[in-house]
């Protein structure tokens, strides 16, 4: 044996050690993985960083992005509120939300899709009286299965592709995993729906609801092209029941009338008062067309209701009139603290949007309802404040007027606009990619700068969205995967393999990549494990005479496919605590679902892929 293969061994057995024990991220193990491979020779010291322009790295970052773009400007809601049944029972609820997150996972992060629905799986736990665990581990699931059907879902496909482009025949396609990814996918999430009731313990965690703030009161103004315009408070009720909120009021020409009677038609121009918890305000504002009074206002507060007896200690420094532009607005939650200088005072009298820049555009007050105009309503300690403005503005007011922001939780306001744009955009580069048109990685790369020039996301906020410590892992780590290859490493790993299993043959052998790579992916990260187990597996394959894309194609199932721990994927880590789950609960539906991979993939990958 060669003393770099023997000095590559230990590097690899090195980093794989750190990477079990979890006690440094993996892209601080990666980084030294790295230079450790450079100073001792194995990679040269003018290639140590080639791998951060690696087209899969590239790609991976731009679809960060547009994850985020279809985030942040509502499209993956309206998906949900149009796909998912409403008032359905928990079987029909566990299976849409699965189907629904192995789509969404085809096409954006599928940590990012989890996130996403997270919420509405709490939320019907909540709603049907369900452990939050029985509908998280299955979602979590079927999130992972539905990345591995497209060249875009998950970090290790890229990866395996790069290195099939490498070896000679070129990168897969956008959708050449469809066809294994498919049938697993669809293999795993039925098992998963008809055994997970069985095999998911009951556990509850006090964690999973939040921070229950109670209901919203907002105000709502209905627009010439709502589709409230025109309708009749039943009918409008009606849709406003699936979102869990309802009218309290109806406010025209300054004339408020209360429980108004439900025959009565709304007009453009009116304003509805209207009641919904947190989750449920963005869903029945979307569902009607309404916008938030505050948020499309640009009159400042009548001057007679303002309050010139401002302490100076309450003043912003020099009162100044700040220029905000559209794409810095936050949204955020703030709870008036006791002894805060809004207690007793309204929105008005403290001049909120001149003086801060600051829109209120909702309170939640326990129990009791105000019957005053949002902007004049008195304040009390207690109330929960849904606040509009740059994070500057938003900060001093809280500084200066004694208000606590709560737990961040992702509040969004529809936006048609964004929300097609960014489907256009997203669906724009899979086609481009798709078709061969152009390379994904510059075709991803188009659409964030379209998504950029558009503001689909805030252009302070666009790299917010990369999950840098990825990207600062796969760039470190193709270099020291390629030492591999380079070494010879890869080749000896393949030989020692083929004389353990003897005469067994290459059907027998795929199955074992595709165990021991899925092995490996349940304690280690899954881009590392693809980044190791690819120049094995093409060594293995050119050992035995015949094609590597079935061993590539093996090394990208085995790669998605970290169901026994809540470390393999970044999913299963994201319910451990909603979900109340202990580091052994994993095991009881991911073993029996790795098996149902492994009896479905194999036949599937040498039925696509032939030897």
């Amino acid at each position: 044996m060669a003393l770099p293969i023997i000095l590559l061994g230990i590097v690899l057995a090195a980093t794989m050690a750190l990477f079990l024990s979890g006690r440094l991220r993996h892209d601080v193990v990666a980084l030294a993985a790295l230079v450790a491979c450079v100073l001792l020779g194995l990679v040269p010291a003018g290639d140590a960083f080639a791998g951060f322009g690696h087209p899969a790295v590239v790609t991976v970052a731009c679809v960060l992005i547009l994850s985020g773009a279809l985030q942040s400007a509502g499209t993956v809601d309206v998906i949900a509120r149009t796909v998912l049944p409403k008032n359905a029972p928990p079987a029909v609820m566990l299976i849409s939300l699965s189907v629904l997150a192995a789509f969404l996972s085809a096409f954006m992060n599928n940590v990012g899709a989890l996130a996403l629905l997270m919420p509405i799986a709490l939320q019907i736990a909540r709603k049907q009286g369900l452990p939050p665990g029985r509908l998280l581990m299955p979602l979590s699931f079927a999130s992972i299965l539905g990345g591995m059907t497209t060249l875009i879902g998950t970090p290790p496909n890229l990866i395996v592709s790069g290195f099939r482009a490498e070896a000679g025949p070129g990168p897969f396609a956008m959708f050449d995993f469809a066809p294994v990814g498919l049938a697993v996918a669809g293999a795993g999430i039925l098992f998963v729906f008809a055994l997970s009731w069985l095999l998911v313990p009951r556990r509850h965690s006090p964690s999973a609801e939040g921070f229950e703030t109670g209901s919203y009161l907002t105000e709502a103004r209905v627009l010439d092209d709502s589709s409230a315009n025109g309708k009749t408070l039943r009918e409008l009720q009606a849709k406003l029941d699936e979102a869990s909120a309802k009218v309290l009021a109806l406010i025209r020409d300054e004339t408020r009338y209360p429980s108004p009677h439900a025959n009565r038609k709304v007009k453009a121009g009116d304003l509805l008062v209207i009641e919904a918890d947190p989750e449920g305000l963005t869903s029945a504002l979307s569902a009607l067309g309404l916008q938030l009074e505050e948020e499309a206002s640009t009159v400042p507060e009548d001057e007679e209701d303002a309050d010139e007896t401002v302490q100076p200690e309450e003043a912003a420094p020099g009162d100044r009139r700040r220029i905000v532009h559209a794409d810095e607005v936050h949204l955020a939650e703030y709870a008036i603290s006791p002894g805060s200088a809004l207690a007793g005072r309204s929105a008005s009298n403290i001049r909120l949007r001149t003086r801060f820049q600051v829109n209120l555009l909702a309170v939640s007050r326990n129990a009791t309802h105000s019957r005053a105009r949002l902007r004049t309503m008195k304040l009390k300690e207690g109330d929960v404040l849904l606040l509009q403005g740059s994070q500057e503005a938003l900060a001093e007011f809280a500084s200066h007027m004694g208000c606590v922001p709560l737990a961040e939780r992702p509040l969004r306001l529809p936006d048609a606009r964004k929300a097609i744009a960014a489907a256009v955009i997203m669906g724009g580069a899979v086609a481009l990619a798709a078709t061969g048109t152009l390379p994904a990685a510059l075709a991803f790369a188009a659409s964030v700068l379209a998504v950029m020039v558009l503001r689909i996301i805030p252009l302070r906020n666009v790299y917010d969205n990369v999950d840098w410590p990825v990207i600062v892992l796969l760039g470190a780590l193709l270099p020291v995967a390629g030492a591999l290859e380079t070494t010879g490493a890869a080749g000896f790993l393949a030989d020692q393999l083929l004389s353990l299993t003897g005469q067994a043959g290459p059907v027998l052998v795929l199955a074992i990549i595709l165990v021991v790579t899925m092995t490996l992916s349940d304690f280690m990260n899954n881009a590392a494990t693809a980044a190791v187990m690819c120049p094995v597996a093409i060594s293995l394959a050119a050992a035995m005479g015949v094609s590597p894309d079935p061993f590539l194609m093996a090394v990208a199932v085995g790669a998605s496919c970290a169901f026994l721990t809540p470390i393999g994927h970044q999913n299963n880590t994201l319910i451990l605590g909603p979900g109340g789950f202990r580091f052994g609960d994993y095991w009881r539906l991911g073993l029996p679902l790795e098996v149902v991979v492994v009896a479905v993939g194999v036949p599937m990958i040498l039925l696509v892929w032939p030897l």
